[in-house]
């Protein structure tokens, strides 16, 4: 049976391999952020909300493959669980090259959707010109990482983001700081990052399905039912994740409307954010490992345990962390830039931002939860119904309260996202006791 003290174990590695995936973009925001210009740091942070917004898009790789990996260990099934890195290691690959082939489309698409000055998107471009190459990398880094945290293996997922991120700032560093290679610096140093990642990886997945000594034949690899099944999850995963996707890029879009420094302002805020929701992603990571496991091994008390923990040391974290954002948030924002305008109005909507943590945890665990049940039909239907309501908020509280009314929708959104998927879990929790 898990105890508190097992899932924070399992849990603190995860949060902190997490912490560092938006890194990439924060580091890369806070060195463009210290040239003092508001249209760079725009920039940047578009650029890096498209790649956020891309590997999200297929975030389903890295979720589907932490449910049936977990499943499979659960059910005592090693050579399932190669099979299950196999096939999305496959599909990673397909699709990250696809982007690459798609690379200037998805570029203006992007940018068309998110707005910006001219010198904004000029800087955006930079960025994602040089960045855009580390796409098959980056995929297959959240392939390895959702099965080495189905595995329970969670130190590991750590130390290979902990490599990226350590990367990153040392190349940004380097070609911002001392050649001065400005925006392309950053993009540059990113790709670089990612691709030393995705290589260490891939060596570290190889060692651990050698060490467990059962390896998946092509048929059981490519078995019909195992792939529809993968296929389905997938498809679900990705409707769902999409939107998230619009929810984004809507709020990016209305504070590009707003002009550039509130969507500076704006940006600093959210850059911020994608670090604390990750590292409270990581009791999702968790609940998808035990609920997965739990599942595999059809056991409902493991399994009403497992949330119930998850839920406390969740809640008790996501507290934590909107209180240290509420204090120093302002001090983070200093530093993040110079520009004396954008730290005016950044802390003007701090208190938004330093809410949201708590607020959102508990849709990031139900996440978790259905993840590791792989009960992906009831998500998608959660979140269309969640992102219904997100875009009646937006109507009704927009252009009532201007931007504070755009970080209140997004409040509700996160909101809607936890009601309903608690709604549904009771029907996840009687189809296990069933079984």
């Amino acid at each position: 049976m898990p105890t508190l003290t097992g899932i924070l174990a399992l849990a603190a590695p995860i949060m902190l391999a997490n912490a560092t995936t938006p890194l990439i973009g924060f580091v890369d925001t806070a060195i463009i952020g210290r040239l003092g210009e508001a249209a760079l740091i725009g920039g940047v942070a578009i650029a890096a909300t498209i790649f956020n917004a891309l590997y999200w898009g297929v975030g389903f790789l890295r979720m589907s493959t932490t449910g049936f990996a977990a499943q499979a260990l659960g059910a005592r099934d090693q050579v399932e669980v190669h099979a299950t890195l196999a096939r999305a290691l496959i599909v990673a690959l397909a699709i990250g090259l696809s982007i690459l082939v798609l690379q200037r489309p998805i570029r203006s698409a992007f940018l068309w959707v998110l707005g910006g000055s001219d010198a904004v998107q000029i800087a955006a471009t930079e960025y994602y010109d040089w960045r855009i190459w580390a796409a098959p990398a980056g995929l297959i880094n959240f392939t390895v990482l959702g099965w080495l945290i189905g595995l329970g293996r969670t130190m590991t997922a750590f130390w290979l983001q902990l490599i990226a991120n350590i990367a990153n700032i040392g190349f940004a560093l380097l070609f911002v700081t001392i050649l001065g290679w400005g925006v392309p610096g950053v993009g540059l140093a990113a790709f670089l990052a990612e691709a030393a990642a995705a290589v260490v990886g891939l060596l570290v997945a190889w060692r651990e399905v050698h060490a467990r000594g059962t390896l998946a034949n092509r048929t059981t690899i490519l078995a019909p039912a195992k792939l529809k099944a993968m296929f389905a999850a997938n498809r679900d995963i990705m409707i769902r994740t999409v939107c998230i996707l619009a929810a984004t890029q809507i709020f990016i879009r209305f504070g590009a409307g707003q002009g550039d420094t509130v969507l500076a302002a704006n940006a600093l805020l959210t850059s911020i954010l994608y670090i604390t929701y990750y590292l409270l992603d990581g009791y999702a990571h968790a609940a998808e490992t035990l609920v997965g496991q739990s599942i595999g091994a059809r056991d409902r008390p493991r399994l009403d345990a497992t949330v119930a923990l998850s839920a406390l040391a969740a809640g008790i974290t996501g507290l934590t962390v909107s209180l240290l954002i509420w204090l120093t948030g302002p001090t983070i924002i200093n530093f993040m830039t110079t520009n004396t305008e954008v730290r005016t109005i950044a802390a003007q909507f701090l208190p938004w931002a330093a809410a949201l943590p708590f607020v959102g945890v508990w849709c990031f665990l139900f996440d978790g939860i259905f993840i590791g049940a792989t009960r992906t039909v009831d998500m998608r239907n959660m979140m269309l119904i969640s992102f219904i309501i997100y875009l009646v908020a937006l109507a009704a509280l927009v252009p009532w309260l201007g931007n504070h009314g755009l970080w209140a929708a997004h409040s509700v959104f996160f909101v809607a996202r936890a009601a309903t998927l608690g709604w549904a879990y009771r029907w996840l929790a009687e189809d296990v006791g069933t079984r």
